[in-house]
């Protein structure tokens, strides 16, 4: 299972699965990170955390913890 956490920047990448629970689902949703999903790792921070994506035309940062419940291909 690939995750978000394992993307490179200047990778691409279609959301495939959500996991966790909840009101943190929810959240991941509710910033647009659905299945079916285009998005683009534009940068990482110096020390890893937050990652900085492109998704539906628009700059997220999403921690490191909440990228692993991301499944990509």
């Amino acid at each position: 299972m690939k995750t978000l956490r394992d993307l490179k920047v200047g990778e691409s990448a279609t959301v495939v699965k959500l996991h966790g629970e909840g009101a943190l689902k929810r959240r991941i949703m509710d910033m647009g990170l659905t299945k079916g999903t285009e998005l683009y790792v534009r940068k990482v921070a110096p020390l890893g955390d937050p990652m900085e994506l492109t998704v539906r035309g628009y700059e997220l940062s999403v921690r490191k913890g909440d990228a692993e419940l991301i499944e990509v291909e």
